[in-house]
């Protein structure tokens, strides 16, 4: 059985009349990568505050590598490394005088500063750049930086709230390459916040669906996938030209298509199983010319999508969607 490393019990956090957090409940495995995800304002960060003690909550508790995060922050701050949207350092210290400065206040000898400085510098892919002031770095390099910061004093977990904001798409992939191959070698707990579906799916074991301050939903992709499209596991996509209503209405009648959605030459088909082979025969018979066909299984941008902008729907997921939320808002979680 997987050990949990953080534990959230009703947590809550209230300011004034806004609730920000909303009986959260929560459990993350030691060596696993999580992603919270959900919209600005959601109360992933929020929550992240109060994991590492830097904001009490109004109700509940928060449990990180066995202490209390309200009553024994240091012990929290001490097992936790912190990477925030964006990071600080003194620009006028080399990113080698950074890392040292950092593995100093927390009680790290110099000579052991200095060999973890390197390493790191290394690691991160920065050991070129070592001796260049932090005030010269790209928003990349700071990242890469800030994360060499957050490890400089070996913790059990890091959190990274946004941490490829304003990073290039090449930046992007090797930062999350970087993220998974920590977790990887080293064991490390990883909690990413991101509002970015693509990279949260890339790197994360589980995702937990954040809105309105609630966990509406927790688990593998493919499990909310199953959870959410129950009897539908398989989506496909078509592209033909010289497409009607007829065929359209003809591809509806093949047994096991569930729904399907037309956007000008584009079909969205959700099946029951794989019925590429008739979908393809129908519409050639019918006269469409098919210029492509894929199938794949639902990701997180459909799963989103059902979550946070289909809930006003008429389809046949959206009496699941309710129940799914309903569900949600009677366990408090």
């Amino acid at each position: 059985m997987s050990e949990a490393i953080i534990e959230l019990v009703d947590l809550t956090k209230k300011y004034g009349e806004k609730t920000a957090v909303n009986q959260l409940n929560l459990s993350i495995n030691k060596g696993e990568i999580f992603g919270l995800l959900g919209p600005n304002g959601a109360g992933k960060s929020t929550t992240i505050l109060m994991m590492i003690g830097l904001s009490e909550p109004t109700s509940g508790t928060v449990k990180v590598c066995g202490f209390n995060s309200t009553r024994q922050p240091m012990m929290v701050k001490k097992r936790v490394g912190y990477l925030p949207d964006d990071v600080g350092f003194y620009d006028d210290l080399s990113a080698r005088e950074n890392l040292i400065y950092t593995a100093r206040l927390n009680r790290v000898s110099a000579a052991e500063a200095a060999v973890r400085a390197d390493s790191l510098l290394e690691r991160v892919g920065l050991s070129h750049a070592k001796r260049q002031k932090a005030g010269t770095f790209s928003r990349g390099m700071r990242q890469r930086l800030g994360l060499a910061d957050v490890l400089i004093k070996q913790p059990e977990i890091i959190i990274l709230d946004e941490p490829t904001l304003g990073i290039d798409p090449e930046g992007v992939r090797e930062f999350l390459d970087l993220i998974r191959t920590l977790s990887r070698d080293e064991g490390l707990t990883v909690l990413l916040s991101s509002h970015h579906l693509h990279q949260v799916q890339q790197i994360c074991d589980r995702v937990g669906l954040f809105v309105q301050g609630r966990l509406i939903a927790e688990g593998t992709v493919e499990s909310l996938s199953r959870e959410l499209f129950a009897g539908e596991p398989l989506l496909i996509e078509v592209e033909a030209d010289a497409l009607t209503d007829d065929m359209v209405e003809a591809v509806r009648g093949i047994e096991h298509v569930l729904r399907v959605e037309r956007e000008e030459r584009r079909l969205r088909l959700g099946c029951a199983q794989d019925v590429s082979p008739q979908v393809a025969r129908t519409l050639v018979e019918q006269g469409a010319a098919l210029t492509g066909l894929t199938k794949k299984q639902y990701g997180l941008d459909e799963i989103y999508h059902r979550y946070f902008e289909g809930s006003d729907s008429n389809d046949r997921e959206g009496s699941k969607l309710a129940g799914l939320k309903a569900k949600a808002a009677r366990q408090g979680t």
